[in-house]
């Protein structure tokens, strides 16, 4: 198989997978199962569900802040932008 075709396996393969749905639920969904087909089944721990709700509550609040905007600018040794990236929503 060439390159070229490989690369663009891959890029039908992420476009269908449904990691990339816009919808939070559906990735939280899929993100579950899989994690739920990983995992042994096992008798959880105390320590276990404080770690999940330690996690989530950090999590909660990441998500109570504004977005951020970030960019980063690389720049050759002769001054010139070498790379522009821009992280988030322009």
């Amino acid at each position: 198989m060439s390159e070229r075709n490989a690369l663009i396996e891959l890029a039908g393969f992420i476009g269908r997978s449904p990691l990339a749905s816009p919808d939070m639920r559906v990735r939280n969904r899929v993100l579950a199962g899989l994690s739920d087909s990983i995992m042994p089944r096992q008798r959880r721990s105390v320590g276990d569900l404080l770690a999940v709700v330690m996690a989530l509550s950090a999590r909660t609040r990441r998500m109570a802040q504004d977005p951020v905007h970030v960019e980063v600018d690389v720049f050759a040794p002769g001054g010139k932008r070498a790379v522009r990236l821009t992280l988030g929503d322009n």
